[in-house]
C-alpha cells in the first residue's frame, strides 16, 4: 500500500495558496452549464466535521447520505479495519472538489465528485493514487469511459461508481422508422410534422458532431489549474463537416433548439439525458423508445457516429499521513464502489453503474434510457475542465446558425472562416 506523507499534503496546501494568489481554478476553471446534472448542496458556505484519527469522513450527495453510511458501517464491522468509525456528510460532486483543493487537510478522507475536476484535485495532492492491489480489479470490472475518466497521465486516482452522465436519442417508434440515422430521423419527423429537438448553442451539446468526425477540443492546465494548452482543430476538414451537418440540421424545417423534453412541443425525437426519464415516458407514452445518438452521413460521403461528452461520478481517497488509516479508506472505496454497492445505489435513487456486470443485470438492462447511455457512452470522452467563456463562445456558434447567419448556402470558405475564429479564440483562452 502506497503511503504518502505530510509533505505531499503540504505540498497540495502550498499549491492552493499559490492559486489563491494568481487567481488560478477558481476563476479559470470552469464546470459545463447546467446540462451536466450534478447535485449541490443547499448550503452556500460549508463547515466540516473534524474528526480523530479512527475516523473516516465521508462526503457524498445528499440523496445518498444514509445508504453510504449504512454501506460504510456495515462493511467495516466486517472487516479487519473495524476500529475506524465513519461520518457521512452532504456534500455534492459539484461542490467536493472545491472544498478539498481549498483544505486538503480539512477535507473528507473519500469523496465523490465530478469527472471533470479530477485534474486540479490530483494537482492540489487531494488525491491518493488507487491502491496497485485495487487498480487492476477497477480498470477490468468498470466501463473503459469510467475508467478513463478516473485516470490522470496513466495513473489511476479514482473508483468509478456511475456512467450515467451524458445524452443520447428519445424517440416516438411510432414516428421515428430508423433511429440510427440522424437524416431518416429529419425526415421522419418532416413528413410528420413533428420535431426534432437538439441544442445546437450549446458547447456541452455541439462535441456530439465535432468528436464524431476527429475535430479535437480539449484544455490542459498547469499545478495550479491555470490553463495552458489547447488542443484544438475545429478549423480543419474534419470541423468542415461537422459544421456543414449542424447547419444542414438547424435548416430542417423539423429542428427545434432544445435539451429539456418537459419545454419540447410536437416531439417525435429529442437529444436528452437521463434525468428526464420520467418526462419522455409521459410525454411518448407506449410509443416511448430510447438509442444512442444516430450516424450522420458527412459532405465528404463518409458515415459519422455521433459522439459527445461522457460524465461519470467518482470516488477520490485522499493522501493520509498514517499507513492502517490509508489502508481502510483504499478498501472502504473499493467496496463503496464495488458491483454490489453500486447495483443497490441503482435501486435506490437509480444512479447508472460504471461496473459491467451490474450493467447487466436484468434491472438496469429494463432501464432503457440507461441502456442506451451506456452503449453512447463508448463513442464518447471524458469531459474535462473548459473555461468559462468556451461555454458562452460556442452559444454564439450555434446561434449564428439558428438566426441564419450560417446556412446551408454558405460557401466553405466562409464555414471554415467561422472555424477558424472560433479555434483561434479557444486557444487564447489559455494564453
Amino acid at each position: 500500500m502506497k503511503k504518502k506523507v505530510l509533505a505531499t499534503l503540504m505540498a497540495g496546501l502550498l499549491a492552493v495558496t499559490m492559486l489563491a494568489g494568481c487567481g488560478g481554478a477558481a476563476s479559470s476553471a470552469e464546470e459545463a452549464p447546467a446540462e451536466e446534472k450534478t447535485e449541490e448542496t443547499a448550503e452556500e458556505s460549508f463547515v466540516s466535521e473534524a474528526v480523530g484519527d479512527d475516523t473516516i469522513k465521508i462526503w457524498v450527495p445528499d440523496a445518498v447520505v444514509d445508504f453510504t453510511k449504512e454501506q460504510a458501517e456495515k462493511f467495516l464491522a466486517d472487516s479487519e479495519y473495524s476500529n475506524f468509525k465513519v461520518v457521512v456528510e452532504a456534500v455534492g460532486e459539484g461542490d467536493a472538489a472545491g472544498n478539498m483543493v481549498t483544505d486538503v487537510t480539512a477535507g473528507a478522507d473519500i469523496f465523490n465528485f465530478a469527472q471533470d475536476q479530477i485534474a486540479r484535485l490530483v494537482s492540489a495532492g487531494a488525491l491518493e493514487e488507487v491502491a496497485p492491489d485495487n487498480a487492476e480489479k477497477v480498470k477490468s470490472e468498470n466501463d473503459a469511459g469510467a475508467v478513463g475518466a478516473a485516470t490522470v497521465g496513466g495513473t489511476l486516482y479514482a473508483y468509478p461508481i456511475t456512467s450515467d452522465n451524458g445524452y443520447f436519442l428519445y424517440y416516438d417508434k411510432s414516428v421515428v422508422t430508423d433511429p440510427t440515422s440522424l437524416e431518416q430521423i429529419l425526415a421522419d419527423c418532416e413528413a410528420a410534422g413533428k420535431n426534432f429537438y437538439f441544442e445546437l448553442n450549446s458547447g456541452w451539446y455541439q462535441t456530439a458532431f465535432f468528436f464524431a468526425t476527429g475535430a479535437e477540443l480539449t484544455y490542459e492546465t498547469d499545478d495550479a489549474g491555470n490553463f495552458t494548452t489547447c488542443n484544438a482543430s475545429y478549423a480543419s476538414p474534419e470541423g468542415l463537416v461537422a459544421l456543414k451537418k449542424m447547419v444542414e440540421v438547424g435548416a430542417s424545417k423539423a429542428f427545434q433548439n432544445g435539451s429539456s423534453i418537459d419545454q419540447a412541443t410536437d416531439v417525435a425525437a429529442i437529444v436528452d439525458g437521463v434525468w428526464d426519464s420520467e418526462p419522455a415516458q409521459a410525454k411518448f407514452g407506449d410509443n416511448y423508445a430510447c438509442a444512442k445518438l444516430p450516424s450522420f452521413k458527412g459532405a465528404d460521403g463518409k458515415d459519422y457516429q455521433m459522439s459527445g461528452f461522457g460524465g461519470f461520478k467518482l470516488l477520490g481517497v485522499k493522501p493520509q499521513t498514517d499507513e492502517n488509516k490509508l489502508a481502510a479508506c483504499d478498501a472502504l472505496a473499493a467496496y463503496l464502489s464495488s458491483e454490489e454497492v453500486q447495483l443497490a445505489r441503482f435501486d435506490l435513487v437509480g444512479w447508472g453503474p460504471s461496473n459491467l456486470n451490474a450493467q447487466q443485470s436484468d434491472a438496469v438492462k429494463a432501464n432503457p434510457a440507461l441502456a442506451a447511455l451506456a452503449e453512447q457512452l463508448a463513442y464518447t470522452i471524458p469531459q474535462g475542465n473548459y473555461p468559462g467563456d468556451y461555454w458562452t463562445l460556442a452559444t454564439g456558434l450555434g446561434d449564428d446558425i439558428r438566426t441564419g447567419k450560417l446556412t446551408p448556402s454558405s460557401s466553405d470558405d466562409d464555414l471554415m472562416a467561422a472555424l477558424q475564429k472560433f479555434q483561434d479564440t479557444c486557444i487564447s483562452y489559455a494564453k
